[in-house]
């Protein structure tokens, strides 16, 4: 069976960035464009519930626990972006490699993908991806690039190299590109160890589209960044 799937969605549970919708919200959202399997992948929070799951479900929306941890060689330097799917609260706790590789023998159900792994700034992981290649399952491919500038190539000659599943997604903070940067797996179930057993098999199809470099990833972009800053700003002075 063919399941769309997101597995970089941040929503308004996210302690780090001002996204405008709730969980609810952006359940919604997916399920009127069709998908049917979605990872909630808030920064450094645990965000599934429950409740969350069991909406999703009455929705036909399969709803995975996911988070995007920081991490670095030590804890001092827990900078660089992971994602950790089908993930427990523990993961929460991670921010070192050699901790996310005792996480992941413990966890073997887990599927760890390096989020625009070769971007700009310390939240990516570059040269780290390859020196501990052997803690991801898969590689991303980012909604962020245009015709003009596209970090994802490096991305994507690492994940062919080590033979790793390239996977499109948007890392959604708002609503205007999940529906043009995701992937459709080929999965026995609706499952989440079907789907992820999928996509090892390299049985997907990514769907993706560059970008307005001006429009969508310098002006929409920089506003975002800027509600950040200001967010950010406003807890410290709280």
């Amino acid at each position: 069976m063919k399941i769309k799937t997101n597995l970089h969605f941040h929503t308004a549970d996210d302690p780090s960035d001002p996204v405008s919708y709730s969980t609810k919200e952006g359940i919604d959202k997916a399920v009127s464009l069709g998908f049917g399997a979605l990872a909630i992948t808030c920064h450094q929070k645990y965000a599934w519930t429950e409740e969350y799951s069991e909406y999703a479900e009455s929705k036909g929306l399969l709803f995975i626990p996911g988070i995007e941890i920081y991490i670095g060689e030590t804890r001092s330097h827990s900078k660089s972006h992971v994602l950790i799917l089908n993930a427990t609260k523990g993961a929460e706790n991670i921010r070192t490699f050699r901790e996310l590789d005792a996480y992941k023998k413990e966890h073997p159900e887990s599927f760890i993908m390096a989020p625009h792994p070769y971007f700009y700034g310390n939240i990516s992981l570059k040269e780290w991806l390859e020196k501990y290649i052997h803690l991801f399952d898969a590689v991303e491919q980012s909604w962020f690039y245009s015709r003009w500038f596209n970090r994802n190539k490096k991305g994507k000659s690492v994940a062919e190299k080590h033979k790793l599943p390239f996977v499109s997604t948007s890392d959604t903070h708002f609503f205007d590109f999940l529906d043009t940067n995701y992937c459709t797996v080929e999965a026995e179930s609706a499952s989440v160890e079907a789907i992820f057993s999928a996509l090892r098999e390299g049985k997907f199809e990514n769907t993706t589209s560059r970008r307005n470099f001006w429009r969508d990833m310098v002006w929409k972009q920089a506003m975002f960044s800027l509600k950040t800053y200001l967010r950010r700003n406003k807890k410290r002075g709280q």
